[in-house]
């Protein structure tokens, strides 16, 4: 076995060379390497097959989770924000919490550090993004202008909000400090606020007449509150390890054409981790619950830019590498150009939608410094 030296974003190390499936190459390249796998038409159709089952899954997810928000009288935004944002983020900070707190390796240790940062760069570019583009397709269907009613006022503030956060968390991963650890308090205190300030705001909620019937009791006019959790968080769970799965088939369908495995998960596994948010969010758009689905990934955001960061704090020593702070550096442009997005009263959605060509520039920037690396 050879050891070769390697480039990734200005760092320098070693690598193994293993002659086989899972090992890193030479040269940084999408050209067929040692990493390359044959196309097996099985991750294909456990690809497709989990896509589909998530979508169906996350049907009955924002049926459960709208009649859970009705029986606790919260408003709509309340619910998209707070209940359907925390359930579908929950699976991916837990993800995070087993990394970090129980990962035997420094390796083990980074991917939780990578979770922390990959989930906003992909709510903030591509969540956002398809959302425009369901919305533009909806427009067109009902031959409508592209601009939506919303409550703009609160999206902005929301992302400022999540910005202040964010930045904060960027700050302290190029820092060392001693009692860095103690900071993690902080981030769960700034999330118990937010939470709290949006389950305490007055807002509309749900009408009976306004709610498709739960799933599990479709000839129950007004289903009990024990019947709409337990759907709900069936869901959830079928949503989480169908998750799980698509995830491992996504990175071997990469490695099949051609990525390496680090580059692949970079570029893949925080869209496939927030899939649940994205579909949530084109159902609801689908149903004309527009507030819901800008709502819900405003939300998962807030979580993903709080909670992860806890447990990042409490278990590492938090020093983002520089892939990560390229990452964090895309989802502050990306949150920069939402706030001139919602500055508007109606939300323009053919702008909206543009916010994935942030996600794609990343992407670039990432293949560039691997095929610009130096050869070992």
């Amino acid at each position: 076995m050879a050891k070769v030296a390697a480039t990734r974003f200005g760092e320098t190390y070693d690598v193994a060379m293993h002659p086989g499936p899972g090992a890193l190459a030479r040269h940084w390249s999408l050209s067929p390497g040692p990493w390359s796998t044959p196309l097996d038409i099985t991750s294909v159709v456990l690809l497709l097959g989990c896509a589909a089952v998530i979508y169906f899954s996350c049907e009955a997810f924002v049926n459960g989770v709208e009649w859970l928000g009705h029986r606790l009288h919260l408003g709509q935004t309340a619910t998209g924000t707070v209940l359907a944002a925390f359930g579908t983020a929950l699976p991916e900070s837990v993800v995070t919490l087993v990394a970090v707190a129980f990962g035997s390796t420094p390796a083990q240790k980074e991917i939780g550090i990578g979770a922390a940062l990959g989930g906003p760069l992909a709510l903030s570019t591509v969540a956002y993004a398809v959302v425009g583009i369901a919305l533009l397709l909806k427009a067109r269907r009902l031959g409508r202008r592209p601009e939506v009613e919303v409550n703009a006022r609160r999206l902005r503030r929301d992302q400022l909000w999540f910005l202040v956060i964010f930045a904060l968390k960027i700050a302290l991963g190029v820092v060392v400090l001693s009692f860095k650890p103690w900071l993690g308090i902080l981030f769960l205190a700034a999330y118990a606020l937010y939470t709290w300030r949006e389950l305490s705001r007055e807002e509309a909620g749900f009408e009976e007449e306004d709610l498709q019937p739960l799933k599990i009791r479709p000839r129950d006019p007004a289903p009990a509150l024990g019947w709409a959790i337990l759907q709900t968080g069936a869901a959830l769970l079928v949503i989480f390890a169908a998750s799980r799965v698509f995830v491992k088939q996504l990175e071997a369908v990469g490695s099949a054409l051609g990525l390496d495995p680090q580059l692949a998960a970079l570029l893949f596994s925080p869209i496939a981790t927030e899939l649940p948010e994205v579909m949530n969010a084109v159902i609801w758009v689908r149903q004309g619950k527009e507030r819901l689905a800008l709502a819900n990934i405003s939300g998962a955001m807030m979580i993903q830019a709080t909670v992860p960061t806890a447990f990042g704090l409490f278990f590492t020593s938090w020093i983002l590498s520089a892939s990560s702070i390229l990452a964090a550096t895309v989802t502050a442009v990306a949150v920069m150009f939402l706030q001139w997005i919602f500055c508007a009263q109606r939300v323009n959605s053919f702008k909206l939608a543009l916010v994935g060509w942030l996600y794609a520039v990343f992407a670039a920037i990432l293949i560039a410094q691997r095929i610009g690396g130096p050869p070992g």
